[in-house]
């Protein structure tokens, strides 16, 4: 644990605070997660009020399969709005909330979607007296848009295979990123072969229109926040590049400038989607935070060279060009419950955390920085963060050193270090490993979980 010494530096200055404007409009994760579920037993009573009457395995079965149809043409659509990037979903609920019940969902509507196939496959077996393998011919050969909806099957498993953790770590961002592009190809495949050949559709116009609309407006949404929204922010603000600054190993600052930036009504600890217009990069737009707090013209973030995109972009040029989507991400001031909070950034993790550490209100002694890096070398911000510890009376621990050298992990000792932490709001941020050992001791710390505000940097 290193003792604070105030350098005297420049900290990147925040705004005057702007006039107050109406608070955006915010979902609860609780009132979300009830309307899925309304959803889900309205995909139920579709099949109930389709279905006169089971009788036999054959009928069961056929049922059974029905019904995972439903369920996974449903979770479809839950899957694409949860990351349609909605404002009050991506403020309310936050990014990384929603990418977790993202990938959840998708485990489940994959399972869903082999399953309905198997179960179908055998219930006409069954009810024709036949093999399965020889139904599922029939079925491919005979029955409009089966194939089709074969076709989708095997895109949304390769797609759920690509997504689990030991894959993710073999493959790059990029080539996961575009991979859950063929996710919209087997959701249009799904469709048609719902409407073709599910018995729900077929003799009810009124169950066509309702999911039909159903699809339409997620399709909308994610046509206006991910593809027009962008634009439209582009031509408004006129982002470009300002300037290009290495912080620490590998690690650089890269400051956008741009006109009515106030309109984003960003906030510290919040992240955008960057996509910068060159030859190399303009395809692709990566998450980055905000590592200072949003000014009127200007905008910084700091990126770590991990991967082939960002290890590109400390080699951009003043005056180029960008497009953003944003901002998202929960993690703001607005979070914050308790006079108290804690940071704990591990790694990279500190550049939210730097701009909250600068914008989060706070009387003297009543916030705490604790940052932990592996090497002296990897420290980003040092002068900075001294100068602001000093500025606000905050308390400012950065701990570096291997596990070995520590005799142990420092983080799982914060009961020690900060003896009333259960009356703190803690915004943690960093690597996966780092992050579940600090959450695991905050929970036995008796910290309730509304308190604890976590980012993660898995894509």
């Amino acid at each position: 644990m290193t003792s604070v010494h105030p350098a005297p530096v420049r900290v990147f200055a925040a705004p005057p605070a702007p006039a107050p404007a109406p608070a955006p409009a915010r979902a609860r994760p609780g009132a979300v997660l009830a309307v899925i579920a309304a959803g889900g037993l309205g995909a139920i009573a579709l099949w109930w009020a389709g279905t006169p009457s089971v009788h036999g395995l054959g009928d069961w079965l056929t049922g059974a399969g029905r019904i995972t149809g439903l369920l996974a043409g449903y979770g479809f659509v839950v899957l694409v709005a949860l990351m349609a990037r909605i404002p009050p979903l991506e403020r309310g609920v936050g990014a990384d909330r929603l990418a977790r019940w993202h990938a959840m969902g998708g485990r489940y509507v994959v399972s869903l979607v082999v399953t309905h196939g198997l179960l179908i496959t055998w219930g006409y077996a069954v009810s024709a007296h036949t093999g399965v393998l020889g139904q599922a011919t029939t079925l491919l050969l005979s029955y409009p848009d089966v194939l089709a909806a074969t076709v989708a099957a095997l895109l949304l498993v390769g797609v759920g295979i690509s997504s689990a953790r030991a894959a993710r770590r073999r493959l790059r961002y990029e080539t996961w990123y575009f991979l859950h592009f063929y996710t919209y190809l087997a959701m249009a495949l799904a469709f048609s072969h719902q409407f073709a050949t599910g018995a729900e559709f077929m003799a009810d116009l009124r169950a066509r229109i309702a999911w039909s609309a159903l699809y339409a407006v997620v399709g909308a949404a994610l046509l206006g926040y991910r593809f027009v929204t962008p634009v439209r922010q582009a031509v408004r603000h006129r982002l470009s590049v300002e300037a290009v600054r290495p912080e620490a190993d590998g690690v650089v600052s890269i400051v956008v400038t741009g006109r009515h930036l106030a309109e984003l009504r960003a906030e510290a600890g919040q992240f955008f989607r960057w996509r910068f217009l060159t030859r190399d990069l303009w395809w692709v737009s990566a998450p980055y935070s905000l590592s200072a707090p949003p000014g009127a013209d200007r905008l910084r973030i700091t990126v770590k060279a991990l991967g082939d995109h960002s290890a590109a972009l400390a080699a951009l040029r003043p005056g180029t060009r960008v497009v953003t989507e944003g901002p998202y991400g929960a993690m703001t001031p607005s979070a914050r419950r308790h006079r108290k909070v804690l940071l704990v950034a591990g790694g990279v993790g500190i550049t939210p955390l730097r701009a909250l550490f600068q914008a989060l209100p706070a009387a003297a002694g009543d916030l705490t920085l604790v940052y932990r890096a592996r090497r002296e070398a990897d420290v980003v911000f040092r002068e900075e963060l001294e100068r602001l510890a000093e500025d606000r009376g905050a308390r400012l621990w950065i701990l570096t050193g291997t596990r070995a050298e520590l005799g142990g992990d420092p983080l799982t000792l914060l009961r020690r270090h900060v003896p009333d932490i259960a009356r703190h709001d803690v915004y943690l941020c960093g690597p996966p490993g780092m992050t579940d050992a600090v959450h695991a001791e905050l929970r036995a710390a008796r910290v309730p979980r509304r308190q604890i505000h976590h980012e993660s940097f898995e894509f």
